[in-house]
């Protein structure tokens, strides 16, 4: 039986394959990250789904806003999101 993930607030590294998160926001200090990401899209609201993942499981692809963005696990757990 598929387990899915049925908490809130996880962060997107925890996003499997054929799940719909939703951005809430981003936790770092990093500022030149969090704007690099922002510029991106990035931002609170925004629909996220895993699309692949490399094939030791980093870094991995997600599509967002028609695009499709590349993060490395690490970036990715700095990114809080509701599973949807």
């Amino acid at each position: 039986m598929k387990q899915d993930i049925q908490m809130d607030n996880v962060t997107l590294a925890d996003l499997r394959p054929e799940q719909q998160g939703e951005i809430v926001k981003i936790e770092t200090e990093d500022g030149v990250f969090k704007r690099r990401m922002q510029s991106l899209g990035v931002v609170s609201g925004t629909a996220v789904t895993l699309d692949r993942s490399a094939p030791l499981g980093d870094p991995r692809i997600y599509s967002l806003m028609g695009y499709s963005l590349g993060l490395r696990n690490a970036e990715a757990r700095q990114i809080r999101i509701r599973v949807k």
